[in-house]
């Protein structure tokens, strides 16, 4: 299975690549998590990519190619990957294609998470972390046992990323309209991308998106 996922922030992306990837023994390739993880470890890659993050805006293209074609590169692929946040601009979407071609990994399908973009601001600005222990909750589809208090170390504060309030996500869906748009439709003119829905179970969802590879590959 070779997958790229798109669609708006919070519509699902991140649970559905883990299920996949998890399931068909593919590797995910998030880059969401490459970017916190080099912020978090003090990195000169995330201290660059901290500015741009805390305003919602996106990360410029030169410093996620990089990651992506260390990975895709290496022998791992092979055995399949789900692209989780990649690529984001149409300059990304050319890049891909000259890694992918260069690895001998070309993709199955182009898949296009859609969810009402309401529903979006709802699930991202709901969301609240533990600064102890690092877990997470929503206020509004799984809130703490007792207000303002991590379930599991009690640690009484918890917090939202700067990334999380909603005035930060309304202009990350701006910044998404205005940037990642014009790559699904580089995708559609290729016959490459499917819309699926994301409002509905996760499960649901999941088959769905293995029905369209297995249909794609028929």
């Amino acid at each position: 299975m070779r997958l790229i996922l798109f669609g708006m922030p919070g519509v699902g992306k991140g649970t559905q690549a883990k299920i996949l990837s998890q399931k068909h023994g593919a590797i995910h390739v998030s880059t969401g998590d490459m970017l916190r993880s080099n912020v978090q470890n003090g990195t000169p890659l995330g201290a660059m990519a901290k500015t741009y993050m805390d305003k919602g805006e996106l990360v410029p293209d030169h410093l996620i190619i990089a990651m992506i074609e260390e990975v895709l590169s290496s022998p791992k692929a092979r055995k399949g990957y789900v692209l989780d946040g990649f690529p984001r601009t149409v300059a990304q979407a050319e890049a891909l294609e000259t890694i992918l071609w260069r690895a001998n990994v070309p993709i199955d399908r182009a898949i296009n998470i859609v969810v009402d973009e309401e529903e979006v601001v709802r699930r991202l600005s709901g969301r609240m972390t533990c600064p102890n222990c690092g877990a997470i909750y929503h206020k509004y589809n799984q809130p703490p046992k007792t207000p303002d208090m991590c379930d599991q170390c009690g640690h009484v504060g918890l917090v939202q990323r700067n990334d999380d309030k909603e005035e930060t996500v309304r202009h990350r869906l701006e910044v998404y309209h205005k940037n990642t748009e014009p790559v699904l439709e580089f995708y559609r003119k290729k016959g490459a991308i499917v819309d699926v829905d994301g409002a509905k179970p996760v499960e649901e969802v999941t088959a769905s998106i293995e029905a369209l590879v297995q249909n794609g590959k028929a």
